[in-house]
């Protein structure tokens, strides 16, 4: 028991570091938004979401995976997929340095839940069950929703597109197509008001794989 909590701490202290691993995206406040702010209100998106669903979701699984897909980036650290959209090499960086990472957290937790962690991270990247799609739905939803939140001001000219290529992760439920569809809104009537010809944008976003 005692080595098992001291594994748990090890992690909880490496988890630490989620609270000021910036991410691309800012806060209403004109801060960058840390990791952990993105994993807590995909989370709070998931609660909220649930009885709308329509086909039964094993939320407890759902959270453990919105939960535990980031924290690898506390060892990993965050990519931007702007980032990989400017240099695909990245992308192929940024895998290893996460299966790394998740490797390390199956050992170090491995007289615990490290193999369930490692399982539900690759569940989450493989979006094949239904609660793997929700998770991957919600993340990219989220970002969009933060982007909305913040001053336009932050928005790189390349955002414009990507606010339209959500569609592609909400179909497969009514539910959060929905969602989609009013968070998409929220951002082109925040480019509309920024003088930002939306029309031009909705036709390149659909023509692009950008997220």
């Amino acid at each position: 028991m005692e080595a098992q909590i001291t594994s748990i701490l090890n992690v909880l202290q490496l988890a630490e570091r989620l609270k000021f691993e910036l991410r691309h995206s800012y806060t209403s406040s004109g801060r960058q938004e840390s990791v952990a702010e993105h994993a807590w209100r995909m989370s709070l998106m998931a609660v909220l979401i649930e009885p709308l669903l329509k086909q039964k979701v094993d939320t407890a699984r759902l959270l453990k995976m919105i939960i535990l897909h980031d924290l690898v980036e506390a060892e990993a650290k965050d990519i931007s997929a702007l980032d990989v959209l400017r240099n695909p090499e990245i992308k192929l960086q940024k895998e290893e340095k996460e299966r790394q990472a998740i490797q390390n957290l199956r050992r170090t937790l491995k007289d615990t839940n490290g193999q369930e962690i490692y399982d539900l991270f690759y569940e989450f990247e493989s979006k094949e069950t239904y609660e793997a799609k929700v998770a991957n739905a919600l993340d990219k939803l989220e970002v969009q929703l933060q982007h909305n939140h913040a001053d336009f001001s932050t928005w790189e000219e390349i955002e414009y597109d990507m606010s339209y290529m959500m569609d592609k992760h909400v179909l497969f439920d009514e539910t959060l197509f929905e969602l989609k569809r009013q968070i998409e809104n929220e951002a082109e009537q925040k480019m509309k008001n920024a003088g930002v010809n939306t029309g031009f944008s909705k036709t390149a976003g659909h023509g692009l794989k950008l997220r």
